[in-house]
């Protein structure tokens, strides 16, 4: 914990983006329609209904109708279809 406190210290003092120097997943949503997640780990369910995506601090899950996986690389990934829903869990969350 005083690691990535340490960390985010760092990058405010040297006006570094968060994501690069603590490796923090990057949410971008269109509309409700589109989302691209940036930083992730792997993916651990994948639905019609529900996506859920690892990332380093824990998940992100995506619920919505006909959602699909449009591309994914090492780097990045975009999710469509009708979402509904976003929510982040931490690593210590049991769902």
């Amino acid at each position: 914990m005083e690691r990535e406190q340490l960390r985010e210290r760092l990058a405010s003092a040297a006006s570094m983006p968060k994501d690069v120097t603590l490796k923090a997943a990057v949410v971008t949503a269109l509309g409700n329609f589109e989302v691209c997640i940036e930083n992730y780990r792997g993916i651990t369910e994948y639905t019609e209904c529900l996506v859920r995506v690892q990332t380093k601090g824990g998940q992100i899950r995506l619920t919505g109708k006909k959602l699909q996986v449009e591309y994914y690389t090492n780097d990045e990934m975009k999710i469509t279809g009708r979402i509904e829903m976003i929510q982040f869990a931490d690593g210590r969350e049991d769902e």
